[in-house]
């Protein structure tokens, strides 16, 4: 049982650590995919920090040559990239395409245009909806225009 925890642990997305290597203690977040031990104090790092460090040393680096100096898979470096945490300076062969359009993008899921469309027909669904939900302010419980909902009775 606690061979199988430890394995659920260690693995989950961009292979962020959990347990130390060294000392096996508590790897605790501390910012831009940097992780430390509270125990012993060692420093490791996820797939974007190993992608971040690596591009701050390393401007204009394709997916290729990041991949093979930090051993993070194309996969989720195209996930990061689409996730807008790194963008594609040398947009050569369209390695990002917009989901919708098709055309090349330097990060993101969608073109600045497809975007723009997406969030004007999610305000008019939202508009739409917020109509449909409006009920008829003053009709009364027998519909009648313009009386009151409760009347007393004497």
């Amino acid at each position: 049982m606690a061979e199988e925890m430890r394995r659920l642990l260690l693995t989950n997305d961009y292979h962020r650590p959990t347990l130390c290597r060294e000392c096996g203690g508590i790897m605790v977040y501390k910012g831009v995919g940097e992780y430390q031990c509270e125990d012993c104090g060692v420093r490791e790092y996820d797939d974007y920090g190993k992608v971040r460090n690596y591009l701050e040393k390393n401007k204009g680096a394709n997916v290729a040559e990041i991949s093979d100096h930090t051993g993070v898979s194309h996969k989720a470096i195209r996930e990061m990239i689409k996730e807008n945490r790194f963008e594609v300076i040398d947009n050569r062969g369209g390695y990002i395409r917009c989901e919708m359009c098709g055309v090349d993008i330097k990060s993101g899921r969608l073109c600045s245009k497809c975007e723009m469309a997406y969030h004007r027909k999610l305000e008019e669904k939202a508009r739409n909806s917020r109509q449909k939900n409006f009920t008829g302010y003053g009709e009364g419980t027998h519909g009648e225009s313009g009386s009151k909902r409760f009347t007393r009775e004497r």
